[in-house]
């Protein structure tokens, strides 16, 4: 019973996952899906303002816990449905629930084993991240060639603290939330010329530079104590 404790929130997460792929929501997660159903949607936003934006962060917050692929297209769809400001706000709010649920089934599930297991590497590993934790989860979260869902899992497997992953992610996702958002702002008149977008056309390799260099910024902390440390 101990041990089906530990892990009963990861294994409602895993099964959620699967509930979604065997019952076809995951076909939903499409531009093709938000351009269908556009006009049923903007009408319940304008219909019923708050239940659409509980409901929105409550599918983002689900979604991210689960790992279902579609971040990017859900905070694209709240550019579009609630506009840029609003949308950054509610995707945001819905991405770190989400993430922070992942995390703390993750630590109630693997904490005590990889504690048990843990060998020096692993162990130091864990020491120079709990150091920097807010830095290093903060690159972690502003350069987009990392999985979301992994960044989630490494802060639990690592001790970090709760409070410091919730600022670090909710910091974190802000630059590239902001970019898709006011992606999907735009898109009703996308939809409207009958054009084609693909969200992997969004993230050019200019833009993708300069979250890196957004990451890099968010290292000066370590590399400054480094720096003095050695110093000394």
């Amino acid at each position: 019973m101990r041990i089906l404790k530990r892990f009963a929130p990861l294994i409602i997460l895993v099964a959620g996952l699967g509930l979604v792929f065997a019952s076809g929501l995951d076909a939903y997660f499409s531009l093709s899906a938000l351009r269908d159903h556009r006009d049923t949607l903007v009408a319940f936003v304008g219909d019923r303002y708050f239940l659409a934006v509980l409901l929105f962060c409550g599918v983002y917050a689900a979604s991210t816990a689960l790992s279902v692929p579609g971040g990017a297209l859900l905070t694209v769809s709240g550019g579009f449905l609630f506009g840029a400001l609003a949308g950054v706000i509610f995707s945001v709010i819905g991405a770190t629930i989400g993430a922070t649920l992942l995390f703390l089934a993750a630590r109630t599930a693997f904490s005590d084993v990889l504690r048990g297991r843990a060998g020096s590497s692993i162990d130091r590993m864990r020491e120079g991240f709990q150091k920097n934790a807010l830095s290093y989860l903060l690159f972690l979260r502003l350069v987009p060639v990392f999985p979301f869902f992994l960044v989630n899992l490494v802060p639990a497997f690592l001790n970090v603290r709760l409070p410091i992953f919730v600022i670090g992610t909710f910091v974190g996702i802000i630059p590239g939330s902001l970019v898709f958002t006011l992606v999907g702002s735009g898109l009703d008149e996308i939809f409207a010329r009958g054009e084609e977008l693909s969200l992997s056309s969004v993230l050019s390799m200019e833009m993708i530079l300069g979250f890196t260099g957004l990451g890099l910024l968010s290292l000066v902390p370590v590399i400054y104590k480094r720096v003095r440390g050695s110093a000394a």
